[in-house]
């Protein structure tokens, strides 16, 4: 039996950008590929929150849009995830440049910005190039709910390009 091909998204806390893609991701993936196997995870470039779950905003805009992502718990990047998951995508530049700075050295997995990689596919270096999904966490429920729409659009071209 075929590897489910892997996805893991990032960002820097793991509880409001990273958990609601993973959330989307699924329901993307569920909705347009309902015999293909997935994996679909998040995390975060610092641990601060390990073991917590996502941010109540995150979870309150997931939850209106059809999504359940409570019982996700955060987690740091850790080198294995760099073996285990074909694409890693950063919300942000910084976060990108701390992947490809954590990557172990001769590392299987792709990394990019999520917004590039979903619009523009692996080639090149437009990968690391494109629109940033901007940390709501200091921000009111309509940061959330922006973040939420980017993430939606962002997750719907990725699967465009998984087809």
């Amino acid at each position: 039996m075929p590897q489910p091909y892997s996805i893991l998204f990032i960002c820097l806390g793991n509880i409001c950008r990273s958990p609601l893609a993973e959330g989307v991701m699924r329901a993307v993936v569920q909705e347009r590929f309902p015999q293909r196997e997935f994996l679909i995870d998040s995390a975060g470039t610092n641990g601060y929150h390990t073991g917590e779950a996502p941010d109540e905003r995150s979870v309150a805009v997931a939850k209106q849009n059809g999504i359940d992502i409570s019982k996700q718990r955060c987690r740091q990047l850790s080198d294995e995830d760099f073996s285990r998951f074909d694409l890693i995508l950063g919300m942000d530049q910084n976060n990108l440049m701390t992947i490809n700075r954590l990557a172990p050295c001769g590392s299987p997995a792709v990394t990019g910005l999520f917004t590039a990689v979903a619009r523009d596919g692996l080639d090149g270096h437009a990968a690391d190039r494109g629109e940033e999904i901007p940390d709501p966490y200091y921000g009111d429920i309509e940061d959330f709910e922006r973040v939420y729409e980017m993430v939606r659009e962002a997750a719907e071209a990725l699967a465009d390009r998984l087809q």
